[in-house]
């Protein structure tokens, strides 16, 4: 299926990867969210599971591997186009995920991988997914700044 412009709204999952006070970013190599640093993962493939599919992401795109610990929360991402069309929708599930093995390395979309502090954070063009999942996760969710792009996201029910 086409990204853009889908007939139906795409399963996504995402993971909150760290490493003492770092975090796992990927700067983003195509849009949505070309050039912007964020949480690894990306889609849901067809027959396989959501916890599968967050596994599969954060090594294709990281060269990590890892072992979900905990469902953080979810997301609609729904972004416009210009001219009011629906130009991407992902319903976007979020994971704390702990690294197992493998070797960092950039890899599929993302042009780059790194460990950032969460101190430093701020200093980066981030999506607001990595502030959601830090605050969902109890770590410091004032690291970052501004929502990009306009996306709309609806929250977890209990509001957080």
């Amino acid at each position: 299926m086409a990204r853009a412009y889908p007939p139906y709204p795409v399963p996504s999952c995402h993971a909150l990867v760290r490493q003492g006070n770092q975090i796992l970013l990927v700067r983003r190599g195509r849009p949505p969210f070309e050039g912007y640093w964020s949480l690894p993962g990306g889609s849901v493939e067809l027959g396989e599971r959501v916890e599968e599919a967050v596994i599969r992401e954060v090594r294709e795109e990281t060269g990590l591997s890892v072992a979900v610990s905990r469902f953080l929360g979810y997301a609609d991402g729904i972004q416009h186009d210009s001219t009011g069309r629906v130009q991407y929708h992902h319903v976007i599930l979020y994971f704390e995920a702990e690294v197992t093995g493998g070797e960092l390395r950039a890899g599929d979309d993302a042009s780059c991988v790194r460990w950032v502090p969460i101190t430093e954070v701020r200093q980066l063009p981030v999506t607001d997914a990595v502030e959601r999942c830090l605050r969902w996760s109890g770590r410091d969710g004032d690291a970052v700044g501004p929502v990009p792009f306009g996306i709309e996201y609806r929250q977890r029910a209990d509001g957080t």
